[in-house]
């Protein structure tokens, strides 16, 4: 490890933006710092390697995968336990940034540790020194002046890290030029970084590809960088005052498959802990489909949202392009389990786009985010080609505050699909449930807590608190949902000098308004979740998954199981029409269309039967529509 004076000592930065001496071989650095998750590559830095490749072949391309490295240092599993809360991933490395402030961070760090089994009985600074003895031994081996230009992705929870990275390697090669990207970069949060951290020469507010390339050229062709052409999407220290830009790659046709041959060389080559099987980030869109005629400012998508800042509209690959290129990163690497990155699936033609890969004949292990209106015929789709996890945008199980979210989805649409993947042969689901929305009030809460009666057979959701985006549609509206704006949020003010804090804006922010109300309103809900997940391990303890709420089909009867924690099983038996109405309600179905389909009875026969299964819980109704809650089973 590095003494205190060399670790800590001033240094002159050079002039911003000046390129190194043109002698210089032609060769870029990509750096992702940790906290992403160690098990796969990261698709920022494999999809701008293979772009610069493609269209300047003779520049070298080194993507450095540091977090790697430290997740092998750490072990695993201390890796991945850090990585999975932000505020606490943040703590280290802000230490090491700012050593006179490591008593303040290891007090934040404490309190937001207490109880965690693994990181609780971590001695803070024993943790610093290690995270910055294996994080100064791979900037002191590598070469960083031979570089024309080192770029880093900074997205959530890579902040501190990644400041810490620019400034040390800085050190060695003070007239290194440095540009960062990715979503915590985007717009006025990039531009206040460059006007905070002298070490940053250049930022890229939106999509990287075509910035990061007129960038580079400009650089290597030796022009003075002082009087940089404008380059759209680029922020510097001379540019003008700061104007949203996009230069983006319309058809993602065009863009190579990522390359990740770093990441594996890495894996390769290292002898540290157990071996793991890595996963393939792959995106098969940019955006949100919300926005897909217009600017992610616009008033359509959910209104806590910024995950889509640095985009502009929708885009999606061709059903060609999304098979040929996961035949090409499985036979490149070896590997069977892809992550596709995308913010949520392409709606149109998924069906057929996950037919086309089951037709690749490969043994896949896919996981995704979609969107709760996904029929049963394509999750099956997606279950045949290998699909064993799907994120839904659940939210919230109140039909009034998922207006207020603006999700576009009910509270049936939501039981539904979390009905269907209980289906032992579709994909597994996880959700979240925001608690604590600040205009959410007491008959949102009371509306979830009886809806929740009837998901408990379902996998049970995450109970998670709301934090506030910035960008998102709540954050530009504040009035509208009745709190006042605080600037970032006030958990920075642990990790970061006020100097430094005050210059920048970041992803998280911070509000005043009805917290402590909302917290005590939701308070039930958060133990009735508690209860959910509690009662659903322990009716799958034994082996051999078994839906709690099934049925099995006797051709002129149907059977209901209904297993119960603290007691028998019930049994329901449905014969006849009853047994039709409720398997014709298998997909929601508003009255109208009911009794259309059983034209022979008047709805005064068969109202009464819905409002019994109803209260039995075998079935849902909300606004005339109903839906059946028993998963198609198995013998018992």
């Amino acid at each position: 490890m590095r003494n205190a004076a060399h670790t800590k000592g001033p240094y002159n930065p050079g002039k911003r933006g000046q390129a190194p001496a043109a002698q210089h071989e032609a060769r870029m650095a990509l750096v992702s710092t940790p906290w992403p998750m160690f098990d796969r590559p990261s698709i920022q830095l494999g999809a701008l390697k293979a772009y610069l490749n493609a269209h300047c072949p003779d520049i070298h391309v080194d993507a450095w995968h540091v977090y790697l490295n430290v997740a092998q240092s750490l072990g695993y599993p201390c890796y991945a336990a850090l990585s999975e809360r932000s505020w606490i991933a943040e703590c280290p490395y802000a230490a090491l940034l700012y050593p006179d402030r490591m008593e303040t961070v290891a007090r934040f760090w404490k309190r937001k540790v207490n109880r965690h089994p693994l990181l609780a009985p971590i001695d803070f600074r024993e943790l610093c020194a290690q995270i910055e003895a294996v994080s100064l031994h791979l900037i002191d081996t590598i070469a960083w002046d031979r570089y024309l230009l080192t770029g880093y992705s900074i997205s959530l929870a890579q902040l501190t890290s990644s400041l810490y990275f620019i400034r040390e390697i800085k050190r060695h090669a003070p007239r290194l030029p440095v540009v960062v990207g990715g979503s915590a970069c985007a717009g006025r949060l990039g531009e206040s970084l460059i006007r905070a951290i002298p070490e940053i020469d250049y930022v890229i507010g939106g999509e990287g590809e075509r910035p990061l390339l007129d960038l580079i050229r400009t650089i290597r062709s030796g022009n003075d960088t002082s009087r940089l052409p404008g380059i759209p999407g680029l922020i510097h220290e001379s540019s003008p005052q700061f104007q949203e830009t996009f230069r983006q790659i319309q058809d993602l046709d065009e863009l190579p498959t990522p390359d990740y041959r770093d990441y594996f060389r890495i894996l390769k080559e290292s002898n540290h802990g157990p071996v793991f099987m890595p996963k393939l980030p792959m995106e098969i869109s940019r955006g949100c489909w919300w926005h897909k005629g217009g600017s992610s400012q616009a008033a359509g998508g959910c209104t806590f949202c910024n995950l889509n800042l640095q985009w502009h509209g929708y885009r999606a690959k061709s059903l060609e392009r999304t098979v040929s290129e996961i035949a090409t990163l499985v036979s490149r690497h070896q590997v069977l389990s892809i992550y596709f990155m995308d913010n949520l699936l392409p709606a149109k033609g998924l069906l057929e786009r996950f037919q086309a890969i089951e037709h690749l004949g490969k043994d896949l292990e896919l996981h995704c985010e979609i969107r709760a209106h996904t029929p049963r015929d394509v999750l099956g789709a997606m279950a045949s080609a290998g699909m064993r996890e799907v994120q839904v945008g659940i939210e919230a199980l109140s039909t009034r505050l998922l207006k207020k979210l603006n999700k576009g989805t009910t509270a049936m649409d939501n039981l539904e699909i979390m009905k269907n993947c209980e289906d032992a042969h579709l994909p597994k689901l996880t959700g979240n449930l925001i608690l604590g929305f600040p205009s959410s009030d007491s008959r949102d809460v009371s509306e979830t807590l009886a809806h929740l009666s009837f998901a408990f057979p379902f996998r049970p959701l995450n109970g998670v608190d709301l934090w506030l985006g910035y960008g998102s549609r709540l954050w530009q509206e504040p009035d509208t949902y009745g709190i006042r704006l605080k600037g970032n949020h006030p958990h920075y003010r642990h990790l970061l000098p006020a100097a430094v804090l005050g210059k920048l804006r970041l992803m998280m922010q911070g509000y005043d308004g009805p917290i402590r109300h909302q917290r005590r309103i939701w308070e039930p809900v958060r133990k009735k979740i508690a209860e959910w997940a509690d009662q659903y391990t322990r009716l799958h303890q034994e082996p051999g998954f078994q839906p709690i709420l099934s049925y099995r089909d006797g051709g002129s009867f149907l059977i209901i199981r209904e297993r119960r924690p603290h007691d028998d099983t019930r049994t329901h038996r449905l014969t006849g029409t009853s047994r039709a109405i409720y398997q014709f309600c298998e997909t929601q179905r508003p009255m109208a269309e009911i009794l259309d389909r059983f034209p022979q009875f008047r709805e005064e026969k068969i109202r009464p039967f819905l409002r019994m299964m109803v209260n039995k819980r075998l079935m849902f109704t909300e606004g005339d529509r109903f839906l059946s809650l028993a998963v198609k089973s198995g013998p018992c």
